[in-house]
């Protein structure tokens, strides 16, 4: 046995420059350019000529760099991600989407249409429909504008990138009312969290339908409802725990300072039973939707830089 570790050991059987030239011609071709080795080789045995197996078409075309998408295809376009948004107050920054509720009859479906304050997270507007559509967007966009007072150029909505929302209808509702569009990236639902985690929020709640609708005024009645509770039963996490339409009419700052004294007041009765400072009950100011990514090291060097110049 050759023991030779430089020794180049390769199949004495492999290809000879004019059979792997001759086998990327067929593969190029006019003839066979646009399908995979898959359908080349059944119809070269059609033509009685056999060049290659599939493998070795396969692991040529792979060398060459000419395996993926051998057929008519648009360019793949770079995709960027959503401008970032921040919102310091209600009515600045929504955000929508349409998600399916089942129905008893299989394979159809009512469409729940949600327009989110992504501020305060209360949910400004809504409708059950029996069918998804760019009009009906913009007949909700209408009202929840006109309910909200928007004025133009004062809202941001964000959604994601299906057909009802970047439709030629859609936009020019948005151009109608003075609202800024903002679109999601194809295939990336993290483009647009809010809608995602409110409809989470809707679907596991226990009192959430297990089975499906029979008819669309029992879809709407059953949403009403559910919108109800979160308006003014759920508690939001994400805004220190007061409800979105506490949030809403802007009196999440009172809540929150009643609390932080009362937790003050019992740290003060007994401080041994408190190692640190009370529960963090401080207004949320700001939210941002698809903020650009902070880089830490150039924050604390400007840091570092400032506190030297103060020097």
């Amino acid at each position: 046995m050759d023991r030779r570790t430089l020794r180049h050991h390769g199949p004495r059987d492999k290809l000879g420059a004019e059979e792997r030239a001759e086998l990327l011609s067929v593969a190029n071709s006019a003839e066979f350019g646009h399908l995979p080795p898959s359908q080349i080789g059944p119809r070269l045995a059609d033509q009685q000529r056999y060049i290659a197996s599939e493998s070795t078409f396969y692991r040529v075309l792979k060398a060459e760099k000419q395996l993926a998408h051998r057929r008519s295809e648009r360019p793949a376009r770079a995709r960027s991600k959503p401008r970032a948004v921040c919102a310091y107050a209600p009515n600045q920054l929504y955000s929508c989407d349409i998600t399916y509720l089942p129905t008893t009859v299989r394979g159809q479906y009512f469409y729940l249409y949600l327009f989110l304050d992504v501020f305060s997270r209360k949910i400004v507007g809504w409708q059950v429909y029996a069918q998804e559509s760019g009009v009906l967007v913009g007949e909700v966009l209408k009202d929840w504008c006109a309910r909200e007072a928007i004025q133009p150029n004062q809202a941001t909505l964000h959604s994601d990138n299906g057909g009802p929302m970047k439709g030629a209808t859609t936009l020019a509702t948005f151009q109608a009312l003075g609202v800024t569009p903002s679109l999601s990236r194809p295939g990336v639902s993290n483009d647009n969290p809010y809608s995602e985690s409110l409809f989470k929020t809707l679907k596991y709640r226990p009192t959430y339908p297990l089975g499906a609708f029979d008819t669309l005024l029992a879809a709407r009645t059953r949403v009403g409802a559910l919108v109800r509770w979160y308006h003014h039963g759920h508690r939001h996490s994400a805004t220190r725990f007061v409800t979105p339409a506490q949030r809403h009419a802007k009196l999440d700052q009172d809540i929150p300072d009643r609390r932080a004294a009362l937790y003050e007041a019992a740290r003060q009765r007994h401080p041994l039973r408190w190692k640190g400072p009370t529960r963090n009950w401080q207004r949320v100011d700001a939210v941002h939707l698809n903020p650009d990514r902070i880089d830490h090291q150039d924050v604390a060097a400007q840091r570092r830089s400032q506190q030297r110049t103060a020097a």
